[in-house]
């Protein structure tokens, strides 16, 4: 059976309940979307293909005033191929990422608009960072009793955990940089001054 990453990432959610594509849709910005993401014209071909493979099976609800709704729920092959899938070996992650990329050509950079983006993505960033936590935090404070590495909990634990350290080192990493272009502006200014005084 040939299925796709983001069929997978599409069981995850179903193994934890009924879905809507709608619902899957937003499911995939959050909360799993800070580490797997897709666009609705992703989403529905694949729950299609998902159908016809017997992973799925769908139930179609009446409403009055829209559409039918289509409810999407994980079959006992779609749990199995889960449970395959998510403890075989993975490759090496394939990285790629835009402002790391043009972190590598910095130093052709007029260094305030360097500064500038590095602060941009320190906010945007940090932002991110305290959303995660405050859910880590909940989570931790609704789990004191302890965690069951069979329960769904455990997964939102160790995923969000993930996303908190990733956000931290992200802000660390841009605060730092932004650092050193603001001491080479102010090195500079005060040369500037120093030679306009000579």
């Amino acid at each position: 059976m040939n299925i796709s990453k983001l069929g997978y990432a599409l069981l995850t959610l179903l193994a934890r309940g009924e879905f809507s594509g709608y619902d899957l849709a937003r499911q995939m910005s959050e909360p799993i979307g800070f580490f797997w993401t897709a666009r609705h014209s992703q989403i529905y071909p694949e729950l299609a293909k998902m159908e016809e493979q017997g992973l799925l099976v769908v139930q179609r609800v009446e409403q009055h005033d829209r559409p039918d709704k289509k409810l999407y729920s994980i079959t006992e092959t779609g749990r199995e191929a889960l449970r395959q899938w998510v403890t075989e070996p993975i490759g090496p992650p394939v990285e790629r990422s835009e402002l790391v990329l043009k972190a590598y050509a910095i130093w052709q950079a007029d260094p305030e608009q360097a500064l500038r983006l590095f602060r941009e993505q320190e906010a945007y960033h940090a932002a991110k960072l305290a959303q995660y936590e405050k859910e880590w935090f909940e989570l931790k404070a609704n789990t004191s009793a302890g965690l069951r590495v069979d329960d769904p909990c455990f997964a939102d634990y160790i995923t969000l955990w993930r996303g908190v350290d990733f956000e931290r080192g992200y802000v660390e990493w841009c605060h730092w940089i932004a650092e050193q272009f603001e001491r080479h502006l102010q090195e500079k200014k005060q040369k500037d001054e120093k030679d306009e005084k000579v």
